[in-house]
């Protein structure tokens, strides 16, 4: 099984097999994804998929009294846009880019088309939607019985998966809503984890000098996240092999 270019970085297209690759390259473009750029917004019709290679995706769920929270985060392990593919086409989140960088970009008939062929992708794709649904669940367990400084800690380490180094980008205003709860509880939790030793904050820059003091200090969440993506990725492309 040949992988795709280097360059694409993201392990669902670095999965395929050449002719897989070769009948989907063509619809593919690669863009630049600017911080805040909104991929798409709740109800809204979906026009096209994004595979990232280093940027980053929030999907965020808008409460009608604009507070909001991140259900789940998309880097180059998977996709954005799964209601594609699943028939939705619309979903009641949105979409807005937590880190910039690049993605492909492939439009919605075209992805559609060769979901339907039946072939790795489209195992890749359903095994990744999965994991983002593990991904979700978690996250509003997470929430609702851990600490902000295990579900920061969570957070920052699944950040890091997707980050080629150990420093983030990041407002503990834009982290706080992220994570649904009220900066100054960021602040405080930050606070703690620059007192460990864990992490730098400075001047809307995060930088992880402990990832292992982190991943002590995390609750069992980040782990299951984690392991449920690794396990579904193995068996589809065992079950190819």
């Amino acid at each position: 099984m040949n992988p795709v270019p280097p360059a694409s970085h993201n392990h669902i297209l670095s999965a395929l097999p050449t002719a897989e690759w070769d009948a989907l390259s063509p619809y593919l473009e690669l863009v630049a994804l600017p911080l805040g750029h909104m991929l798409y917004e709740p109800g809204s019709p979906q026009r096209y998929g994004y595979f990232p290679t280093t940027a980053i995706v929030s999907l965020h769920y808008v409460t009608a009294s604009g507070a909001s929270a991140e259900t789940a985060g998309v880097g180059n392990e998977g996709m954005v846009g799964v209601s594609i593919f699943m028939g939705g086409n619309t979903t009641p989140s949105s979409a807005v880019v937590q880190t910039a960088g690049k993605a492909f970009r492939i439009e919605r008939s075209w992805l559609k088309q060769e979901f339907s062929r039946a072939g790795l992708l489209q195992s890749l794709l359903l095994r990744y939607t999965q994991a983002l649904m593990t991904q979700m669940a978690q996250a509003v367990a997470c929430n609702r019985h851990h600490s902000v400084e295990q579900q920061l800690c969570r957070w920052l380490l699944l950040t890091l998966d997707r980050l080629p180094d150990r420093e983030l980008v990041m407002t503990q205003e834009l982290v706080a809503s992220m994570l649904g709860v009220r900066r100054e509880s960021v602040t405080e939790s930050a606070g703690q984890l620059q007192t460990a030793g864990y992490i730098r904050y400075r001047r809307g820059h995060i930088t992880v000098l402990n990832r292992a003091g982190l991943e002590r200090h995390t609750c069992e969440c980040y782990g299951v996240v984690k392991a449920e993506l690794k396990r579904l990725q193995n068996d589809v492309l065992y079950r190819q092999d």
